[in-house]
């Protein structure tokens, strides 16, 4: 990752929780070293528990709970409006080729209410939990 893109996401990381007096546990790995390792499983498409030790980037789940983490704290949302706004204003934007997704847009006034299903069948079915068998009075 270069130090360009690097000084633009390190400020919109979440400051983490200072370290226990006592009781310290594990020191905390680098945040550029662990969005590297989130960038690589999502670039290569490996699984989290498989992301190699030997490139530096932390365990795995390290790697995905600092993702989830950052995602909760809205770090992504933030990163992606300031790029969009970079790329607009250099003109390097071209909106002819944008998409709606309507499956992520509400309506708010309800949409259209689904039609109810009309049985193609002739007769109903017969009910197959209950027992053909004809129930006993316990009083014989």
């Amino acid at each position: 990752m270069s130090d360009a893109l690097w000084a633009e996401i390190a400020p919109l990381l979440p400051p983490r929780p200072a370290r226990r007096r006592r009781y310290p546990g594990r020191k905390p790995l680098d945040d550029r070293k662990v969005l590297c390792g989130i960038l690589f499983v999502l670039y290569t498409g490996i699984r989290w528990e498989y992301l190699p030790q030997e490139l530096g980037f932390g365990c795995g789940m390290t790697c995905w709970r600092r993702l989830r983490d950052w995602n909760n704290a809205g770090v992504w949302q933030r990163l992606h409006e300031i790029l969009l706004a970079r790329l607009r204003a250099a003109g390097q934007l071209d909106m002819s080729r944008a998409v709606i997704d309507g499956s992520h847009i509400r309506a708010l006034k309800g949409g259209p209410k689904p039609v109810r299903v009309r049985s193609t069948a002739a007769v109903r079915a017969r009910n197959t939990t209950s027992s053909p068998m004809p129930a006993v009075s316990p009083s014989r």
